[in-house]
């Protein structure tokens, strides 16, 4: 179909219908009655302006008011909190555990491993999983801070039909190409920073699961640390095992040569038999222990059973005592990772109620429109330009009443906030809390290491002199098994005081943060500090 003039088009618009006419006329600029009409929206404006001056009186009354609402909760100052003796004796020298503590324990096969956990296990790819989360949420939140330009374009036949709307003209009873194309464009202003405190509690928070990461980490070498002394535990208690059943079965033999000889007894002989079937059991179990053992340490480094089924026997050794900082808390502030996690969070809580704030007042976004439109001629008449069409402007929005949602919101903020500080207190709290426990611990392993070998000592003593004299005939076997259930007992108490004194100085370890320190990682006072209510919000609360 030959190409209408688009005028005609806008002729439909702009006149009127007059009945019983058959053709329509646009009215005259001149007319009284155009006047007349021209004159309305003058009054709309006037009368508008009072309906905005009225909502804005209505608005600073108080109708969304904040109503006093603020968070109640305030974080520990680090260096408040009081220290115990052993804290205060340890720290004589400032010195962190290094990134690879567990090389203390002069371990290469421990080495190895942990370092193959840290690549595959599926605990630290899901926590490096959350924080590209983090950070893709932090770029949607920062992408509304930017400029948004959208693009659409139709391309439609429109039939054009003779009614009270259109009535006759050019394109009455005819069906042309209606088309069009247009770009859109949007842009917060942003006045009362609603976008740019989103912005920084998502970045916040994407600075909290980087260190969340980073305890998952620290968690998963403490695991595996003692997950391994659980397995060189085993290994020395069934040595001890072991060695108790080739003392029992030298008794057996000494006792069948007795009976032999004309001066034992049958008795004497069943007594001997007696316990060697219970001994052969424990090395059984202890056996399966160490199997499990490995087990745990090839799932924790994600790894099949068979990876684990070839690890070896454990070298453990611990050399010098860990020392600690002489500012221990303020420096737990940096160090340890979920202490620097709940920080983040109160950070985060903070921009939020920032963001609930910005919600009373109103929202101002520029937005703006270029486009194109063609009806009849061709498909794509419509991209030669003839109709060029724009549009630019403010948009507002202002809340009046809500029933109470802003409101809500801010309370919402404010007791998240204060949950975050909460949580900030108990995780300093217990990190104290664990570093005295597990420097005590680590003393008191000390003095009964001492103990436990003194023990030892004894009871191999009285063993062997028990031995010696059932032997010579001059005691009976009872003696003999109670000294050998003894030395047994006392060997086993040893060996469970060397696993101790190892396990506490890997908890001791990550009580401080494992070396994995975060840096300039850590936000600031003022960052983790509860937002003022603005002085404009609180005087209309007021």
């Amino acid at each position: 179909m030959p190409a209408k003039n688009d005028d005609a088009v806008q002729q439909m618009h702009r006149g009127v219908w007059f009945a019983g006419k058959s053709e329509r006329r646009p009215l005259a600029p001149t007319t009284p009655f155009f006047q007349e009409i021209a004159a309305v929206p003058r009054r709309i404006n006037r009368a508008l302006k009072t309906l905005s001056v009225l909502a804005l009186t209505l608005a600073i009354s108080g109708c969304i008011g904040t109503g006093g609402i603020a968070p109640e909760g305030k974080a520990l100052e680090a260096d408040s909190l009081a220290t115990d003796e052993a804290i205060q004796s340890a720290a004589q020298d400032a010195h962190w555990p290094t990134a690879q503590w567990w090389q203390a324990y002069g371990d290469p096969q421990l080495n190895r491993w942990i370092d193959l956990a840290v690549q595959g296990s599926p605990t630290i790819a899901m926590a490096a999983a959350r924080v590209r989360q983090a950070k893709s949420l932090a770029g949607i939140a920062q992408s509304a801070e930017s400029l948004q330009v959208n693009g659409e374009s139709t391309l439609k036949r429109h039939n054009w039909p003779t009614d009270q709307f259109y009535g006759p003209g050019d394109l009455a009873n005819t069906t042309t190409w209606d088309n069009n194309a247009a770009l859109g464009f949007s842009y917060a202003l942003d006045l009362w920073g609603r976008e740019s405190n989103a912005t920084e509690r998502a970045v916040d928070l994407a600075h909290m699961s980087a260190a969340e990461a980073r305890l998952a980490r620290l968690e998963l070498q403490n695991n595996l640390v003692r997950a391994y002394i659980e397995l060189s535990l085993h290994y020395a208690q069934r040595d001890i095992v072991a060695a108790t059943l080739k003392q029992q079965q030298q008794i057996l033999d000494l006792a069948q040569k007795r009976l032999d000889g004309g001066i034992g007894t049958h008795f004497e002989v069943s007594q001997s038999e007696t316990p060697l079937p219970e001994t052969h059991r424990q090395i059984d179990a202890l056996d399966e222990e160490i199997a499990l053992s490995r087990n745990q340490l090839a799932a924790l480094a994600g790894k099949g059973p068979g990876e684990g089924a070839q690890l070896q026997r454990p070298t453990l050794s611990l050399g010098a005592a860990l020392k600690l900082p002489s500012s221990l808390p303020a420096q737990l502030l940096g160090q340890r990772p979920d202490v620097v996690a709940s920080r983040w969070q109160v950070a985060a809580q903070a921009r939020g109620i920032d963001v609930a704030h910005a919600g009373f007042y109103p929202n101002v976004d520029l937005v703006g429109s270029l486009g194109y439109m063609a009806t009849g001629g061709g498909a794509l008449e419509f991209l030669t330009g003839k109709k060029l069409n724009y549009s630019v402007g403010p948009a507002i929005s202002l809340p009046i009443f809500d029933g109470g949602r802003l409101r809500s919101e801010l309370g919402e903020a404010s007791a998240g906030y204060d949950i975050a500080v909460a949580r900030y207190n108990q995780t300093l709290v217990n990190a104290l809390k664990n570093i005295s426990d597990q420097l005590i611990r680590r003393e008191s392993m000390d003095k009964q290491k001492s103990f436990a070998a003194e023990s030892v000592a004894a009871a191999q003593k009285t063993y062997d002199i028990a031995m010696i004299a059932y032997q010579r005939g001059l005691t009976d076997y009872l003696n003999v098994l109670n000294a050998q259930t003894l030395l047994f007992k006392q060997q086993q108490v040893q060996q469970q005081v060397q696993a101790a004194r190892l396990s506490a100085h890997a908890e001791l370890v990550t009580a401080l943060g494992g070396g994995l320190g975060a840096g300039n990682d850590v936000p600031t006072d003022s960052q983790t500090a509860a937002p003022k209510t603005p002085a404009l919000l609180k005087s209309l609360s007021n």
